[in-house]
């Protein structure tokens, strides 16, 4: 049987049908309707669409962005706010009369990673998303950890680690708190941070390029961010050590990182020797639709 995965995004929702060894089948995607029964029935149209391109009925996984409570099944902490407080795998299941399975998007990107990409072979893979916010996902022996209460991964919100006396208390989130991840290490936080330091509200690629001109601002703004990432990333050593961390998001695009974090990264671990790897996902933005259909073995 084929597998199929939805990746339920902000602006659009993907289906791709794959085949045992991983290869594409079929890829469509239409607009998100920005409403519940919409989706739903875009998710039907685009299922019906892949399996017809494909040939063949496949298994149905889901990456969604938020999370399923264990306790009552609804959904909650979805930017797509539609989705909240609703029964979304259930109802899905009835509208389509087939089983489906479903996880947050940043465990199946850190899935698809682990099956069949940057981190294939790892024992255990962190998945790094760092675009207009920060999200994150576990995988062990092949595994999404996602947790007693489902929150796994949810690095976005804790606290920068490390804090700076002019970094504290840092911006509010959000969530309610104050000085999370999401702000701070999220492309967004790092275009205000640069906004802050120089006066320009720049997006990251325009900085980055500025920084490797020598800008003097531009410089400050991406040592100050290769710091608070990598002081983000040594508290998740410390906690989980991952073998692997890999990156998605708009700011896994920023070459210059992935050679700088590692000596932050063992800077701030316990002990000073942390040998692990940072990488970007090799399947980029890809990697969540693939994820979702690896939520049914092969």
């Amino acid at each position: 049987m084929i597998q199929i995965g939805i990746d339920v995004g902000g602006t659009k929702i993907e289906a791709a049908a794959l085949d045992a060894n991983g290869q594409f089948l079929a890829r469509v995607r239409s607009p998100n309707p920005g409403n519940y029964d919409g989706a739903i029935r875009t998710i039907g149209e685009l299922i019906a669409r892949a399996e017809s391109e494909a040939g063949a009925m496949g298994s149905i996984g889901v990456g969604t962005p938020g999370s399923i409570s264990p306790r009552d099944g609804l959904m909650r902490n979805s930017n797509a706010t539609f989705l909240n407080g609703r029964a979304f795998r259930e109802d899905l299941e009835t509208a389509l009369g087939r089983q489906v399975r479903m996880a947050n998007d940043a465990n199946c990107m850190a899935l698809s990673e682990a099956v069949d990409g940057a981190a294939a072979g790892a024992r255990s893979a962190f998945a790094v998303i760092v675009g207009t916010g920060v999200g994150g996902g576990l995988v062990v022996d092949g595994h999404i950890v996602e947790g007693a209460n489902g929150m796994g991964g949810e690095w976005g919100h804790v606290p920068l680690p490390w804090m700076t006396a002019a970094e504290y208390p840092g911006p509010s989130c959000w969530c309610g708190q104050s000085g999370c991840l999401d702000m701070l290490i999220s492309g967004t936080g790092f275009r205000q941070d640069h906004a802050a330091r120089s006066g320009q509200m720049l997006d990251g690629a325009a900085i980055v390029e500025a920084a490797r001109h020598g800008e003097a601002d531009a410089v400050a703004s991406l040592d100050a961010y290769v710091d608070r990432l990598g002081r983000a990333l040594a508290m998740i050593a410390n906690i989980v050590d991952p073998d692997v961390f890999v990156f998605g998001g708009g700011m896994s695009n920023v070459e210059a990182i992935y050679a700088r974090l590692p000596a932050v990264i063992d800077r701030y671990s316990f002990g000073g020797d942390w040998k692990g790897q940072v990488v970007p996902a090799r399947w980029g933005d890809s990697s969540g639709v693939r994820g979702a259909a690896r939520l049914w073995p092969r």
